[in-house]
């Protein structure tokens, strides 16, 4: 059965409307959490500002557990406790949970590679200057690093819509979700191109915001 074009268009922009909403929150709660887990990571490593082996290596362990399963697994995997944190397993809501989660420990990755990076000398003289470990990590790691993580982020972004669309294919909504419908289950080739061309778009758009702030922020 062919679509109906003058239906879909508005089906089309909630379905967008929804792929940014997850897409953003997404980022917005990984990033902050990610964040926090990162510079942890870093300051535990040995040798640095809080060194602490067993904190290290669990975060490690934890991170090298998660990063390597493929989203559509997690968000399968995860469901029973999705449905304990947002009282459902479909919807947007409900699809942003295991992404936050996976994407949480990506981020942390992110994050510690880029501060480990830093020029040690800088942190030597932040220390000579009498700077503590926090003061250090907020004023002087994260500044020098910021431009790369900006970089990071960006990568995560795109990875983002590309989770968006696969949670779209198990109940998430969004334009993943219609394309399944819509394209996939219809047997409706131009419903699939035009989703495809969506998801293209805001690959595109994600890429081009990242790398335009990135360069603003390596040229300061």
């Amino acid at each position: 059965m062919k679509v109906d074009w003058n239906v879909f268009w508005p089906k089309l922009a909630d379905a967008t409307g929804q792929t940014v909403y997850m897409v953003l929150v997404t980022l917005l709660l990984s990033s902050a959490l990610g964040l926090v887990l990162g510079l942890l990571l870093y300051a535990t490593r040995k040798g640095n500002l809080l060194q602490n082996r067993a904190v290290f290596s669990l975060l490690n362990l934890l991170i090298n557990l998660v990063r390597p399963v493929p989203f559509i697994i997690a968000i399968v995997a995860m469901a029973p406790l999705t449905r304990a944190v947002t009282g459902s397993m479909i919807g947007t809501e409900a699809a942003i949970f295991p992404m936050v989660v996976v994407a949480t420990f990506g981020v942390a990755r992110i994050v510690e590679n880029n501060l480990v990076a830093v020029e040690p000398g800088v942190i030597e003289a932040a220390r000579a200057m009498g700077a503590g470990p926090v003061r250090i990590i907020l004023t002087v790691l994260v500044p020098e690093a910021l431009g790369p993580l900006i970089l990071g982020l960006t990568f995560i972004l795109v990875a983002l819509i590309d989770f968006s669309a696969v949670a779209g294919t198990v109940g998430g909504g969004g334009v993943g979700n219609l394309a399944m419908t819509y394209g996939y289950l219809r047997f409706d080739t131009s419903v699939m191109v035009v989703t495809v061309a969506v998801l293209i778009v805001l690959v595109q758009i994600a890429q081009l915001a990242g790398n335009l702030l990135a360069r603003k922020v390596l040229r300061r």
